[in-house]
């Protein structure tokens, strides 16, 4: 008998598993060819389906980023070692857009623009959400009216020119007028909030800054305790203009998980004017057409879909659940009433706030807080010009007893400002002006703060009273220091529940007049 033939179920089987498995094994690739590299940035023929956006990777394991789509090209920029790509090389699209790891064990580290540690402290333990670097702005069903204060611990900013949280507060100014200091004491003053079980973490992004300032930034975040809260992202002047280019996005994105998942967060940019330096060195590379002062034309886009990424989300968790693109590793985790504050930093030239980059920027902030080279010289700390500042938000992000000392005395400031331009002039002043100067002098004054020195809310209220109620007005300018510390201390000793009441609504009569009573006894001892 011949040999036994297989039944035609059999065929059927095998053929059907063969071709499963052909299937599975024969996925299909989209390869490009690198026609050209220059300063961190390659042109590649073949990747018709690229998205802008998207990550592809190299021949030799570099990741790249997608910014240009041309008819026959796509323009990438290089995010690792350019020098061993060269022309001809294979690039491999990845179909996936630009993600970054981030969980809360980031918190304490000084990590790149790609999430990877910098900080010789060992690898970052998960598990990790991959967030997207580029993501939609929440639209206004998701976004509730900025309404919580974000306490700096800055006099002159708490009292005269209130940040909120889910604010955008642009800090604009001369180079070594202390723009960056004003930026760290406001990241140390949430000690407070992190001790209390309310934490704002903050996240401190370096665009071309030198690695040796931003390391003294981070010992001093150190040396008083804020890094435990705080994440600094690192974009060197040393590393290519791409990862410059990609830091802000990062953070944002690292705020995002913060922010979606119920928490507040605080986002530092230092400086905005770093990255558009950054991002006109890519757009020139990827052939784009120069505009006014040699910036692409999308330069206001690039810094908008940015900061307006910013919001204090609704604290319905329904609500917050729906909001565009959120990982499904989030989804489960997403709690409402969260909020993601970013403070840009941006550097001008000889006080020039008219400048292209400035004007852009003021125009997208909800205020800015204008410091002077003028004022810095002059010894007045921080050197913050409170006629061209303005907050958008105002008094809606003050506390009820903050925002009844602090209408009068930027009044009262603002009429010494005015009434001091008249007296240069040699005229002859009247006891009533004389008396609005000489406040006004003591004002500044008391707002001078030294750098890392926050001053909790409640000691603030309590200065502006001081000086609103015109007990300041008796002691001489060279004793305002002194007074008021022993103002301050006077009460903590003798009614020490009275700090907490304060920050707790509006100043009751009972309450004012235990304020008066302790001045009027140190005024007269």
């Amino acid at each position: 008998m011949g040999k036994e033939s297989l039944q035609p179920d059999e065929v059927v089987a095998i053929l059907k598993k063969e071709l499963a498995d052909f299937e599975k094994n024969n996925q299909l690739e989209i390869v490009g060819t690198v026609l050209e590299v220059s300063g961190g940035v390659a042109l590649v023929y073949g990747l018709t389906s690229a998205k802008v956006g998207e990550q592809v990777t190299f021949e030799h394991g570099q990741k790249g980023l997608v910014l240009n789509l041309a008819a026959n090209y796509v323009g990438v920029a290089i995010l690792d070692n350019p020098t061993l790509i060269k022309e001809g090389d294979h690039v491999q699209a990845t179909g996936e857009v630009s993600m970054i790891p981030v969980s809360e064990n980031l918190l304490g580290r000084v990590i790149d623009p790609l999430g990877q540690p910098i900080d010789g402290k060992g690898p970052i333990k998960g598990p990790f959400v991959a967030m997207q670097m580029e993501r939609k702005a929440p639209g206004v069903i998701y976004r509730e009216p900025v309404s919580e204060a974000l306490q700096t611990g800055v006099k002159k900013i708490d009292i005269m020119i209130p940040i909120g949280l889910g604010q955008r507060q642009l800090i604009v100014g001369d180079r070594q007028t202390g723009k960056t200091t004003l930026a760290i004491d406001t990241i140390l003053n949430q000690r407070e909030r992190f001790e209390a079980g309310d934490p704002v973490y903050c996240i401190y992004v370096a665009i071309g800054q030198k690695a040796s300032s931003v390391a003294q930034v981070v010992a001093t975040l150190e040396a008083h305790g804020a890094m435990e809260y705080t994440i600094v992202v690192l974009a060197s002047a040393a590393l290519p203009a791409s990862l410059q280019f990609l830091a802000p996005f990062a953070s944002m994105a690292i705020g995002e998980y913060f922010r979606d998942t119920g928490h507040h967060a605080l986002v530092v940019f230092d400086d905005l004017a770093k990255h558009a330096v950054s991002y006109r060195e890519l757009s020139l590379l990827l052939k784009r057409p120069p505009g006014r002062e040699a910036y692409p034309g999308d330069i206001f886009y690039l810094h908008s879909r940015l900061l307006e990424r910013a919001a204090k989300i609704n604290r319905n968790d329904k609500i917050a659940a729906q909001m565009n693109d959120l990982p499904k590793a989030l989804k489960q985790k997403v709690r409402g009433g969260g909020s993601l504050t970013a403070l840009p930093i941006v550097e001008i030239q000889e006080g020039d706030l008219s400048a292209y980059i400035p004007t852009n920027i003021i125009s997208i902030t909800d205020g800015q807080i204008l410091l002077e080279g003028k004022l810095f010289n002059a010894g007045i700390r921080p050197a913050v010009n409170i006629g061209l500042s303005v907050s958008r938000v105002g008094g809606n992000a003050q506390l009820p007893a903050m925002r009844q000392v602090a209408g009068p005395l930027k009044i009262d400031q603002s009429q010494a400002d005015e009434l001091a331009s008249f007296a240069k002039l040699g005229s002859e002043l009247d006891v009533a002006t004389q008396r609005i100067i000489d406040r006004g002098l003591k004002n500044r004054a008391l707002l001078n703060q030294p750098a890392y020195h926050p001053v909790p809310v409640a000691e603030q209220i309590l200065i502006a009273y001081a000086s609103v109620h015109g007990f300041l007005d008796a002691v001489p300018l060279a004793q305002v220091d002194n007074f008021v510390t022993s103002y301050i201390e006077a009460i903590m000793d003798n009614y020490p529940k009275l700090f907490k009441k304060i920050t707790q609504g509006k100043m009751k009569a009972s309450t004012m007049t235990i304020l008066d009573k302790v001045a009027r006894e140190l005024l007269h001892q």
